[in-house]
C-alpha cells in the first residue's frame, strides 16, 4: 500500500462514524474490497464481512457490527469468553453487562435506566 493511500485510510478510520458502510461508500468513495481494511483498523483486529456485506464478525466469529440498507446499525462487544458485554444501536439504545468466571451476568445496565447489580451477592 502506498503512503498516500495509507494516510487516507488512516484518516477515514479516525473520522468514520456509523453507519459505517453507508459512510465509507458515500462520504469517502470506498469500494467493497476496501471495507474490511478500514473496519479492521476501526476494531483493531482482522474482521470478516459476510452476508452481502452488511455483517462484520471478529476473529472469534462474533457479530460485532450490522447495518441495513436504511442506515440502521447495531454494534456489539464481547469479552474473552464470548459473552456480549456491550450493545448499541442507531436508535440510541445501549446496554452493558459484566459476567463472573462462570459466565453468569453479575451486572446489567441499559439506556432505559434499568440496572441489575449482583456483583456483591
Amino acid at each position: 500500500m502506498n503512503k498516500k493511500y495509507e494516510r487516507y485510510i488512516d484518516y477515514i478510520v479516525s473520522d468514520l462514524q456509523p453507519p459505517y458502510f453507508e459512510n465509507m461508500r458515500d462520504m469517502y468513495g470506498l469500494k467493497d474490497g476496501e471495507y474490511s481494511l478500514v473496519l479492521s483498523k476501526v476494531y483493531n483486529q482482522p474482521v470478516s464481512i459476510k452476508d452481502r456485506g452488511h455483517y462484520v464478525y471478529d476473529t472469534d466469529g462474533n457479530l460485532i457490527y450490522y447495518e441495513n440498507s436504511d442506515g440502521y446499525w447495531v454494534k456489539r462487544e464481547y469479552n474473552a469468553q464470548g459473552n456480549q458485554i456491550y450493545y448499541e444501536n442507531s436508535n440510541g439504545y445501549w446496554s452493558k453487562s459484566e459476567y463472573d468466571a462462570n459466565g453468569n451476568v453479575i451486572y446489567y445496565e441499559n439506556s432505559d435506566g434499568e440496572i441489575e447489580d449482583n456483583r456483591y451477592e
